[in-house]
């Protein structure tokens, strides 16, 4: 097969890949349980991507993605459940069915607006869908956050369905509050020598803390890669110091390292005017 910008010979190649005997073989005895782990990966790279402003990586990475969504496809059709197809029509019919300011003669010209509108569509699909599964499964306000999402996007969106009923802080300083109080029983169960409490209490303090960062409208999933790529980039400046005089971290002083990370943070600010 030659390469294409069709669709068609992405789904075409995914078939070859999965025809038993002449397929791949690792790809023949893959499964959606053993996929996901990769589908995940990829949902991450192209973030990556999109943070260091790489287009080509980020044109990588997107068919990298896309090709996860072939894969299962697939496999779903093997299954007689459903093929590529339908899953187009699946997602232009919900694009089309939850965007009626555009698509039909609802009026919504404001964000805000348009936001609302959408949550009560969303609330009228999950309503059909419990119906259509016999309203055997009740439906929670925080229903419907995937367990496999990273801790803190799941944290905030779980927040975030809480406050849609009103079981919600009315401002941040409220959050700040509760951060203060989280950090007070972590410190008592530092204290007391349990650190099984200790860690409990810490949990705790993280949950309030995304709670902070919603109600600054900052995602804290990306706030803390924010901070983690700041944190590499300064001890990357550490340790380039070091290296300068013939030295490495485990050669000199935690006081030594604090001085080099006020110099790193200090250039980095200096910078930044």
């Amino acid at each position: 097969m030659i390469p294409s910008r069709d669709i068609a010979r992405l789904i075409e190649i995914m078939a070859a890949l999965r025809t038993p005997k002449t397929g791949c073989p690792w790809d023949l005895v893959q499964t959606f349980e053993t996929i996901v782990p990769y589908t995940i990966e990829e949902a991450y790279e192209v973030a990556d991507a999109i943070e260091r402003a790489d287009m080509e990586d980020l044109r990588d990475e997107l068919g990298d993605l896309l090709l996860q969504v072939v894969f299962h496809a697939r496999m779903a059709q093997e299954q007689g459940a459903f093929n590529f197809g339908d899953v187009v029509q699946a997602i232009t019919e919900k694009l089309i069915r939850r965007h009626p300011h555009v698509f039909a003669a609802e009026d919504a010209t404001a964000p805000e607006a348009v936001k609302g509108l959408w949550d009560r569509i969303k609330a009228d699909e999950k309503a059909a869908r419990s119906a259509r599964r016999g309203g055997a499964e009740l439906e929670g306000a925080l229903s419907g956050v995937p367990l496999t999402l990273p801790a803190l996007q799941r944290a905030q969106k779980l927040q975030d369905k809480a406050g849609k009923v009103g079981f919600d802080w009315n401002d941040p300083m409220a959050v700040l509050d509760k951060i203060r109080e989280e950090t007070v029983e972590v410190a008592d169960a530092v204290a007391a020598g349990d650190r099984t409490a200790a860690a409990a209490e810490v949990g705790d303090l993280l949950f309030a803390v995304v709670n902070l960062a919603r109600h600054l409208d900052a995602d804290a999933e990306t706030a803390l890669r924010t901070a983690n790529q700041k944190f590499e980039r300064r001890f990357g400046a550490i340790e380039v110091a070091l290296a300068r005089q013939g030295k490495r971290p485990q050669d000199v002083t935690l006081a030594e390292m604090d001085a080099l990370w006020d110099a790193a943070k200090a250039a980095e600010r200096g910078e930044a005017e």
